[in-house]
């Protein structure tokens, strides 16, 4: 489907009443959503697609946003309003939207989710390796450190979480100097009003846990959620726990 000066693959399940609209994390595509999209298919309307460089979206050729691709994405569906399901980089660009255009977000369903100006969320010594390994290209290295760093609860082989890495890493690159980083939102938590829920993974790392304990705390009537067998891919590790935090907020919302 068109974007400003692009385009994205998107998919909508249809049905009635509000949809959920499920925005994947960083480190992952679309695909992250597939072991929860049997327990919401169905029962609401999904749509879902993969951000600029991600999975099944080509490359960016102009410079965008993330928030303003997600408003694209619901004005080509014709929503007015949808709850948005966010996990990590899809977390913050829900986060943006909510606080941007709050009229067309019901409620937020907040999975491990990232927010922009969060100060130390970012580890320069993490952000060096992923340089390093990339003027090597060295994909398999990349792929290593996405277990290492984010997958925590897997053990030894874990080709799906492999498959959403191999999915994303083209991504980090292509949208270089082409991703306008949308304003920061940390600061401006206290503004949100939709109805929210933010489930963090026990499993993952010690800055994300903080900064979403932090997240949680400043939005306002947020439910927090501790999964405890979930690392930074909570669809992946815990599907139906996700799939059935994500109906009792929509539920709650709509």
């Amino acid at each position: 489907m068109p974007v400003k000066d692009g385009e994205v693959w998107a998919e909508d399940t249809g049905g009635e009443g509000p949809p959920l609209v499920l925005l994947h994390p960083g480190v992952a595509a679309s695909g992250v959503w597939d072991p929860v999209m049997p327990g919401l298919t169905g029962r609401r309307r999904v749509i879902r697609y993969d951000a600029r460089g991600f999975g099944r979206s080509p490359a960016p050729t102009a410079q965008y946003s993330l928030s303003a691709d997600l408003l694209a994405v619901l004005d080509h569906f014709e929503v007015e309003r949808a709850v948005l399901v966010g996990s990590s980089m899809g977390g913050a660009t829900a986060l943006s939207l909510a606080l941007d255009a709050p009229t067309r977000v019901a409620g937020l369903a907040l999975f491990c989710p990232g927010v922009t100006g969060a100060p130390d969320l970012e580890s320069p010594e993490l952000l060096a390796e992923i340089g390093e390994l990339a003027q090597k290209g060295d994909m398999e290295g990349l792929v290593a450190l996405t277990l290492r760093t984010w997958g925590a609860a897997g053990t030894g082989d874990d080709p799906e979480v492999a498959a959403q890495a191999r999915a994303a890493i083209p991504g980090w690159f292509s949208n270089l100097g082409r991703q306008v980083p949308d304003a920061g939102a940390f600061d401006r938590l206290g503004e949100i009003t939709a109805p929210c829920l933010l489930a963090l993974g026990e499993l993952d790392q010690t800055e994300v846990v903080r900064c979403n304990e932090e997240m949680a705390a400043r939005i306002p009537g947020c439910r927090l959620v501790r999964l405890s067998g979930s690392d930074h891919f909570p669809s992946l590790r815990e599907p139906d726990r996700v799939a059935q935090l994500t109906l009792e907020l929509y539920d709650s919302a709509i």
